[in-house]
């Protein structure tokens, strides 16, 4: 045989090689599907991360078990974000170029999700995020959905809890300002409050991580009101009722689905006892859906009683997974219009809509830390 025949059957099966592995490594391709998920699995926040990629988990699994979806088995490729600033877009880039996702779900944190939602956007992949309620998440792009009310309708929920339940005339509200999700949910809460004849007593910011809050506190004290609204993060929030309570401060402490985590309980011991914060969904609420979601988790992960953000791990993946049959593509443009269409979707969170800016038209719960557990105390529909 001839040099250049020879070359040119192995530059063929080369190609060969090439096409194949391309084609199996791309996220519809091949026998699998490819989806991605990023999720802070470590750092100051993994137990958002934790949970909702166990809800995640737990929904592929059950998919697989029950045959998979266009005749495929699914694939998870997961991120760990560590909970820092520059890592989502890594951890997007990795998903949609190394690994070759169909679509992405994540994060919990709405600046982790704005960070990565310009990429999903520009490189057509759809995105869900299962918690992140700022509301420019969404106004990313067409790609960009969450399964997850806003902090419009959160923050309106909220300052009628204040004035409704709470009774309170004036609240002082303590910011984190390097929180998207924070300084969203307090212009909400702010706007609504006062538009309802509430006063907003004294405003004060503090930078997620501090350790010493007595300044702030001593200040809210000294203007006597009658709630505190804090739209933070647990491991913060923890931190500020404790040197609230050494400070003598015993009026109602409020806030927003940031709270939600066992850290809450385990930081915060007494310090947290009878306070109040807003969140998707709770294990108590009964329905047949989140009770076999309960039930299945549990079995899952040994015993583990689920948050709200397992729930809506769970849901996001559920959504994308509805949308892809319905499809009947993994296509991203076919994908997306899908995901788009999703309507009176029966999630173990309660049944929702996504609306015309790719937001979950959904009900939302008070909780109440009631001898040192989460109680569900009421619902809010839309």
């Amino acid at each position: 045989m001839h040099f250049t025949n020879r070359f040119f059957l192995l530059m063929g099966a080369i190609s060969t090689i090439l096409i194949s592995f391309t084609s199996c490594n791309s996220g519809g391709g091949g026998d699998t599907i490819a989806i991605g998920e990023f999720a802070s699995l470590t750092g100051k926040e993994a137990t958002f991360g934790i949970s909702s990629h166990e809800g995640t988990l737990l929904a592929i699994e059950e998919i697989n078990a029950a045959g998979g979806v266009l005749g495929k088995k699914l694939t998870l490729k997961t991120e760990d974000d560590q909970t820092k600033p520059g890592e989502p877009a890594n951890a997007v880039n990795k998903l949609i170029f190394k690994d070759g996702v169909i679509a992405i779900l994540g994060e919990v944190a709405s600046s982790r999700s704005l960070e990565a939602a310009p990429i999903c956007q520009k490189n057509k992949i759809p995105m869900i995020s299962p918690a992140s309620t700022n509301p420019t998440v969404t106004q990313t792009g067409d790609y960009i959905f969450r399964v997850c009310f806003t902090d419009t309708f959160q923050g309106a929920a909220l300052a009628n809890f204040a004035s409704g339940t709470l009774k309170a005339k004036k609240v002082a509200v303590l910011t984190d300002v390097k929180s998207d999700y924070s300084k969203g949910l307090a212009k909400s809460f702010k706007e609504k409050f006062s538009t309802s004849g509430g006063k907003i007593g004294s405003e004060l910011d503090f930078n997620g991580g501090d350790k010493d809050f007595k300044g702030q506190l001593t200040a809210i004290k000294s203007d006597a009101p009658d709630a505190i609204f804090i739209p933070g993060y647990y491991n913060d929030v923890a931190l500020i009722c404790i040197q609230a309570k050494q400070l003598g401060m015993n009026i109602p402490i409020f806030g927003g689905d940031g709270w939600e985590s066992e850290s809450l309980l385990t930081i915060g011991k007494d310090a947290v006892e009878g306070h109040y914060f807003s969140t998707h969904c709770s294990p108590d609420q009964g329905t047949p859906e989140m009770t076999n979601f309960v039930a299945a988790y549990k079995k899952r992960f040994n015993g583990k009683t689920p948050d709200a953000m397992a729930v809506l791990g769970y849901d996001s993946a559920m959504v994308l997974i509805d949308a892809i049959k319905r499809a009947k593509t993994t296509e991203s443009t076919a994908l997306r219009d899908a995901i788009a269409a999703t309507k009176d979707f029966s999630g173990a969170s309660g049944k929702f809509s996504l609306n015309a800016e790719r937001d979950a038209v959904k009900a939302l719960v008070f909780i109440q830390i009631k001898n040192g557990k989460f109680t569900y105390n009421a619902t809010v529909n839309p």
